[in-house]
């Protein structure tokens, strides 16, 4: 039988691994900022607060999580998260033909092996920032991984794939049928946009190793 404090500690490991507070998560899944918080979880008379299926479905979706993945959040209550292990290789190196295939998912033999808290994407991958192009947002040796499986909104950082091969990092700025409006992660912040056509993919960057 679940308990109040099973189903509330593991929306907020499902947060942590997404990088996010729990008020981060809720204004993610489209919710009220308040709607995980640990004050709301007790209500008015003292009695256990509950959170909605819609709430837990709407957080999932997010954040590309399997309800699979969420149930091994429930069980695992008072053990460590089990680790798993996703294919990493450096950011400078992942414009090379053939590490990923036409859905954007890591492929071939040239990926090492890095391991990771659980993660609720099958085919999450890491990248390895080299050099200082991204800071102040990535110093040198910051790890993120993406989640091709999760859902993207306005203001995510994002890794893009080029047509014509490059791998870059960016903030979301506008989406639509016919371009996407990004935002540099360095100084100098500045904007740009990429017709639809000349994208292969574009993924979500689910947790950051700082």
């Amino acid at each position: 039988m679940l308990t109040h404090a099973q189903i509330w500690t593991a929306l907020d490991r499902l947060a942590a691994m997404a990088g996010l507070s729990p008020s981060g998560l809720a204004k993610r899944s489209g919710l009220d900022p308040t709607t995980f918080n640990k004050s709301k979880r007790i209500t008015a008379d003292g009695r256990p607060r509950w959170p909605s299926t819609e709430s837990v479905a709407k957080a999932l979706a997010a954040t590309g999580t399997s309800l699979d993945a969420f149930v091994a959040l429930v069980g695992d209550i008072g053990r460590p998260a089990a680790p798993i292990t996703v294919p990493s290789i450096a950011l400078d190196l992942a414009d090379q033909p053939g590490l990923f295939d036409a859905s954007g998912f890591p492929t071939g033999p040239n990926w090492q092996e890095l391991r990771l808290p659980a993660a609720g994407d099958e085919h999450a991958f890491a990248l390895e920032i080299r050099g200082s192009a991204l800071e102040p947002a990535y110093p040198e040796g910051t790890i993120i991984v993406v989640s091709p499986a999760a859902a993207i909104r306005r203001d995510d950082r994002v890794v893009v794939k080029v047509r014509d091969g490059r791998l870059i990092v960016r903030e979301l700025r506008r989406r639509t049928a016919r371009a996407i409006e990004l935002r540099t992660l360095d100084s100098s912040r500045s904007e740009d946009a990429l017709l639809t056509d000349d994208i292969d993919w574009i993924a979500r960057i689910a947790w950051v190793s700082q």
